[in-house]
């Protein structure tokens, strides 16, 4: 074990954290045995977001994975990824759309799971799961689905279980959706215990949420994929609340999540391309949750008012992210810290990168998340050379290693813009390789934003002789042609963009893979910019739409 890595790791970490991590795993709490009745609450209007994953009773597609669910090992299966058995495991196909017509697969699979997976036994007694389990189970009873003795007896004691098995060592988008499953457990039940859950619940959310959500409605993981996912969570925790009428979730209480929620709808706007959909920094995929689109309807019929799409600058200055849309083009800027210093498990390497569409086409994209784990494609996909941004001797702007886990770190130094009569300039710098290397100064990226023009000019400080090397990754249905210093980018033939690329500078095309969907990797090209030089060194690179 590298103790340079770890130390630089570990002293970022909360004491919670640390303590709950010894007690997470020396102390297992046994399942109770609980029966509870339900309380008298007509709940209706949770909207089926979810994708359907289940093609048969028992066959199952999840992070473009088709497995046959053929015996009770299927649950356990090491042969497939811990991640897809969390989805297995999540019963998000309840609540999917056009769910009534598998109501008998539901039923069946319901059934099974109770009989196949014992009490604190398993995959799907790890915290997350049941978070996600139980949040699906309700909402598919509410929205007028019925659960037999055994299935609220088995929900009863999930939600026992878990109220002894909070996430406190990760904290972060699993302690929220451990709260959230509490308070729908403590509203679907009713009794001292249940209001036990309910208000521990809030308590948690009290906390998270003014921690997580940025003044800038930004989720502070710095994952618009995640983003989106709490969205959901804040709506259907909206439309409880509103239903049940539990003093607990008072009008005031409703209020102050709406006006929450509103704020991250208008951030994940900014945050998506004119396709609708997400842009891909940090751990992101399309396909994972609920498009912009959907949740804007769902807000809509909760009473939450959206703002209007909105071109121009969009400055999410908490977040970092920078949003330029035009008429002809839309720019998303990556100028903030790698995320909460305590809980960077979904950070990437990719401080200062970019993404660019023209004419409602993306053409140069973040590579994206395919996978999670240990391995050498989810390091290689969390490094900076993945992004379009610097690397220097072959340095990560921070140091990511395992599957999330992150040591030094970039850390923002300068960050401002300024609007000119014709232009726009962003000028952003981060210490990442100087952390590093000592001869290694700041990198500073200043993007010159014009009608039909992008400026990129990178500017790395110290001294010595050092390699730089810049990335700019293309959409695969993107075809390059290089021709000495100038590069097209070409689409059905037709030109969407020119890059003058700097004189000094030895440039290649190279073959790479993007990843827009969990499970899927497409053959895309990259353009590498690089050159041994002394420092300080400076290079431009010109987009021309």
């Amino acid at each position: 074990m590298d103790i340079k890595k770890l130390f630089f790791t570990v002293i970022h970490l909360r004491l919670i954290q640390v303590f709950s991590r010894v007690t997470f795993r020396l102390f297992k709490p046994s399942p109770k045995v609980i029966s509870l009745n339900t309380r008298n609450v007509e709940t209706k209007g949770f909207l089926p977001l979810k994708k359907p994953s289940m093609y048969g009773p028992s066959s199952f597609i999840f992070l473009n994975e088709l497995h046959e669910f053929d015996n009770l090992d299927m649950w356990n299966n090491s042969s497939v990824s811990k991640l897809w058995l969390y989805n297995l495991h999540y019963f998000d196909d309840l609540n999917a759309s056009e769910y009534e017509k598998r109501k008998e697969w539901h039923l069946n699979l319901i059934d099974r799971w109770i009989d196949e997976n014992p009490p604190g036994k398993g995959v799907g007694w790890d915290p997350y799961p049941i978070s996600l389990r139980i949040v699906n189970w309700i909402k598919w009873y509410y929205n007028g689905n019925q659960l037999c003795s055994k299935a609220l007896d088995s929900l009863a004691v999930q939600a026992s279980y878990l109220s002894k098995r909070l996430e406190y060592h990760l904290l972060a988008n699993h302690l929220f959706a451990n709260a959230k499953a509490l308070i729908f457990a403590g509203i679907f039940f009713e009794g001292k215990e249940a209001d036990k859950w309910i208000e521990k619940g809030l308590s948690i959310l009290n906390k998270e949420i003014p921690e997580q959500i940025l003044q800038d409605g930004g989720n502070f993981e710095r994952s618009p994929m995640y983003h989106s996912i709490m969205i959901e969570d804040m709506l259907d925790l909206i439309c409880l609340a509103q239903n049940c009428r539990n003093p607990l979730l008072s009008f005031e209480k409703v209020s102050e999540w709406k006006e929450i929620t509103c704020k991250m709808l208008h951030w994940l706007n900014a945050m998506c391309h004119s396709d609708s959909q997400i842009s891909l920094f940090n751990d992101a995929a399309i396909g994972i949750a609920p498009e912009y689109d959907q949740l804007s309807y769902y807000a809509e019929r909760l009473g939450i008012g959206t703002l209007e799409a909105s071109s121009g600058l969009i400055d999410l200055k908490e977040s970092g992210y920078i949003s330029y849309k035009n008429e002809d083009y839309s720019l998303i800027v990556d100028a903030g810290n790698i995320g909460p210093d305590y809980q960077p498990g979904h950070a990437h390497a990719d401080t200062l990168s970019f993404e660019l569409s023209v004419n409602k086409k993306r053409i140069i994209v973040d590579s994206g998340t395919s996978c999670y784990g240990t391995g050498a494609e989810r390091l290689r996909q969390r490094s900076t050379d993945a992004h379009n941004t610097i690397s220097i001797d072959g340095f990560d702007s921070s140091e990511i290693w395992g599957g999330f886990r992150v040591a030094r770190r970039a850390k923002i130094i300068e960050r401002k813009i300024e609007k000119k009569e014709n232009s726009i300039v962003i000028r952003a710098s981060h210490d990442g390789f100087r952390r590093r290397n000592i001869e290694i100064g700041n990198h500073i990226r200043t993007w010159i934003l014009e009608k039909k023009r992008v400026t990129l000019i990178d500017t790395i400080e110290g001294k010595g002789m050092h390699y730089i090397k810049s990335n700019l990754h293309f959409h695969p249905e993107i075809e390059l042609s290089l021709n000495g210093k100038v590069l097209l980018a070409l689409y059905s033939g037709n030109i969407f963009c020119k890059l003058f690329l700097d004189e000094t500078m030895e440039v290649i095309i190279e073959d790479s893979t993007y990843h827009p969907q969990f499970g899927a990797a497409i053959r895309n090209k990259k353009l590498v910019i690089k050159k041994n030089s002394v420092l300080p060194f400076t290079f431009k690179t010109i987009i021309e739409i």
